[in-house]
């Protein structure tokens, strides 16, 4: 049975009709995996009003792409409106081919932080997700060249495919959990967050003392080596080993000229 008083608390509370829409969906569709999660996890993501992400915060993953490993964490920010429920589709713009799966480990930021310490930092922590930062490598290598910012390739709708909301109680060692993903059937990623470089204490802290995160906000955590192409028409299935599992078709976003 849902909270209905929290669940009502909670939509009360959204400011958009966009908003209202991803609550409702991320209710009745995305809980499929995680029936144990309670009403106001489940809804956090669709009142929060930012994505922040973590670049090269897997070692490995960074030296894959000829990257320096970071010596402070690298952020970059995605809209909200890119998210994609479990069970959708993953679109590729015109005239790209393909894009780069990346599987992260999402934390869903409870209550308002501010220059939050390092020491307190988990008290801000409402849950936890799976999330893809869906990439459009060749957009995203020209800004890098040209020293301008990653937003068109990281930002596009649907780009931020994500999971319900696993609850903390779910979730006892966020640093000792295994991520995968597959692209029709074979592994291209496996790695557990033990290897990330700067952990979720200390991003929340860094975070919050640059910008004030939100209830609802979520922090993208970084990905582990082999991430690749994924083209239109395949499949991804991604997960966090033990407690949920994702799906997502990949197609051409609609209305696009086609060659």
């Amino acid at each position: 049975m849902y909270a209905k008083i929290q669940t009502f608390t909670i939509a009360r509370n959204l400011v958009c009709s966009s908003g209202r829409a991803i609550a409702k969906s991320f209710s009745s569709r995305n809980m499929a995996t995680t029936g144990a999660a309670t009403a106001d996890h489940r809804n956090l993501i669709s009142v929060g009003s930012k994505i922040i992400a973590v670049g090269r915060n897997y070692a490995a993953h960074a030296k894959e792409l000829g990257n320096a490993v970071p010596k402070e964490p690298v952020l970059f920010m995605k809209p909200t409106s890119s998210y994609l429920e479990n069970g959708g589709t993953i679109e590729v713009p015109y005239p790209l081919e393909s894009l780069d799966h990346e599987v992260e480990l999402a934390v869903v930021i409870s209550k308002r932080a501010r220059d939050v310490p390092e020491a307190t930092a988990m008290e801000y922590v409402g849950g936890y997700a799976l999330g893809l930062d869906m990439t459009a490598r060749e957009i995203q290598a020209t800004a890098k060249s040209a020293g301008l910012p990653w937003t068109v390739a990281k930002g596009q709708d649907t780009f931020t495919p994500i999971s319900s909301v696993l609850p903390q109680s779910m979730v006892p060692d966020p640093h000792d959990i295994e991520l995968w993903l597959k692209v029709d059937g074979e592994l291209r990623q496996k790695g557990s967050t033990r290897d990330m470089i700067f952990k979720i204490p200390y991003l929340i802290s860094h975070i919050s003392s640059i910008m004030t995160l939100l209830q609802g906000d979520v922090i993208l955590t970084g990905t582990p080596k082999g991430v690749g192409p994924v083209k239109v028409g395949q499949k991804i299935d991604a997960g966090i080993t033990g407690l949920l599992d994702v799906h997502f078709d990949v197609g051409r976003r609609p209305g696009e000229k086609q060659q």
